[in-house]
């Protein structure tokens, strides 16, 4: 009987010696892995962001773990990151195999590799945008429009609490909307829900626990596991984007584009077979854009309302601002940020508090190459962590706390730091960040200037600890309108 278990234990300690993970030669250091699940058990796969920030005080600001057995490099500080995304951006701009492109299956430019495909799909979408009006009257006109019908609603809720979550949600989509269809929903429209909750939930699975899963245990990803989920999701948005790109077709006249969908269909008549341009890439490149422009604008919205709720005396100084420009004009400009350097401040401050995407979305090496003395071999994926940078001692003068003067300077002018980089940095920096900045100014100077935000006195103290995955998400809460008169007018 004893030589059974002193073979099994033999077995045992053979099957773990052969499957052992052997760091690479001069490799990040970083807690040691377990066969099979690799570093899995080192960190809380709900939220790692705080184990991040602990083993960053263990092992310096470039670590390792393993993910399964597939090697991970944690990039925490500007200084690595800008290293990495900027000076050494050729070698740090791929993106890994995993669960995200697996459900993308690598189309559209998000999650495409970094090679020809992503290269034309990214400058065709500057370029387009660009046409369309990003930073010129014709984008602003869009933005206003619809935030005239986002103040028609909250004017029916004046006086009273609201859930503010699928409102903003709803405003940021038909916004991207009108850029890549020129239609837009009614809020509460069945499309635009079925959109956003399916959007949702799969931000929330692709950095959760059950995509961790998938990456590290190839076995599991034939079982019928939660990670599934994931992947219809997206096949029904594939479908349902595929009928309104059919749809509109039928009112496309070619060579006069109404809108990034026309323009695309244009590009595609140009082309040849051997062209990266598809009618399949045309929809993953919609659903990266819709998503892209949709989660991160409506949650940094719902951060802002949250911080300006729970400091009153920062939204009052805003208001105070924003009524002596909007003093003699009827409509709020892009241009008038220049003259509100508070409220600019604030809005900044509220990007960098709302860490929309604190892990970036991953990259891998595109080559074997060295960061700050290590060696980091090709296809080792790589974790920007860029809360660890919107919160970095030394680059903020108050890291911790919601203060707009992280963002002025002595004489109270507006001025941004360098660790100000919640679109991520280098080529892969976010498409939509000038439309994002644009919608920001916009809303925020708009809504403040029509009404005032106040914490409801039944509704507890305010739960600033968001719900983790690719974007941060506020936890639901209500907030109280009221329709306000600009100084001017009392």
């Amino acid at each position: 009987m004893l030589g059974s278990w002193i073979l099994v234990a033999f077995c045992v300690c053979l099957f773990f010696l052969f499957i052992r993970i052997r760091r690479p030669k001069n490799f990040p250091p970083g807690p040691r892995p377990v066969p099979i699940f690799g570093n899995l058990f080192h960190i809380n796969i709900k939220n790692p962001l705080k184990d991040f920030e602990k083993l960053a005080e263990q092992y310096g600001n470039i670590y390792s773990l393993y993910i399964g057995t597939k090697p991970v490099v944690v990039l925490n500080g500007l200084k690595a990151i800008r290293e990495a995304l900027v000076t050494k951006s050729a070698d740090f701009s791929g993106r890994p195999h995993g669960m995200v492109k697996d459900v993308t299956e690598g189309k559209g430019v998000i999650t495409a590799d970094y090679g020809l495909q992503w290269k034309e799909h990214r400058r065709f979408a500057l370029m387009t945008l660009r046409n369309f009006g990003l930073g010129k009257q014709s984008m602003e006109n869009r933005i206003l429009g619809e935030i005239e019908h986002l103040i028609a609603k909250l004017e029916k809720n004046a006086g009273s609490s609201m859930y503010p979550q699928t409102l903003f949600h709803d405003a940021a989509s038909n916004i991207i909307y009108l850029v890549l269809f020129g239609t837009r929903f009614d809020y509460g429209d069945e499309t635009l829900k079925i959109y956003i909750r399916l959007f949702t939930e799969n931000l929330k699975l692709a950095n959760g626990p059950w995509a961790m899963i998938y990456d590290a245990l190839p076995v599991v990803r034939s079982l019928p596991l939660p990670f599934k989920k994931a992947f219809d999701n997206y096949n029904t948005v594939k479908v349902m984007t595929a009928n309104m790109i059919k749809k509109h077709k039928t009112t496309r006249v070619p060579g006069k584009p109404r809108d990034f969908v026309d323009c695309y269909l244009d590009e595609l008549d140009k082309r040849d077979n051997e062209s990266t341009f598809s009618e399949d890439q045309l929809v993953a490149y919609i659903m990266n854009l819709h998503v892209a422009g949709t989660d991160t604008t409506s949650n940094t919205l719902l951060t802002a309302i949250l911080y300006l709720m729970a400091h009153p005396d920062i939204q009052k100084r805003c208001q105070q601002e924003i009524d002596e420009v909007m003093e003699s004009k009827s409509q709020i400009s892009f241009e008038d940020r220049h003259n509100m350097p508070y409220t600019q401040a604030m809005i900044h401050e509220c990007q960098r508090i709302a860490n929309t995407v604190p892990l970036s979305v991953f990259h891998c090496t595109t080559r074997d190459t060295e960061l700050m003395n290590y060696t980091i071999p090709k296809g080792t994926m790589i974790i920007p962590n860029l809360s660890s940078v919107l919160s970095e001692e030394g680059q903020w003068k108050f890291p911790h706390d919601f203060n707009p003067s992280n963002f002025l300077n002595d004489q109270g002018q507006f001025e941004k730091p360098d660790a100000f980089m919640p679109f991520s940095s280098g080529p892969r920096i976010c498409l939509g960040e000038g439309l994002a900045r644009m919608e920001l100014f916009l809303f925020l100077v708009t809504l403040l200037h029509r009404f005032q935000f106040i914490w409801p006195e039944d509704a507890g103290q305010p739960d600033f600890s968001p719900v983790f995955g690719i974007t941060l998400t506020p936890k639901p809460y209500r907030m109280l309108v009221r329709q306000r008169q600009p100084a001017r007018e009392m």
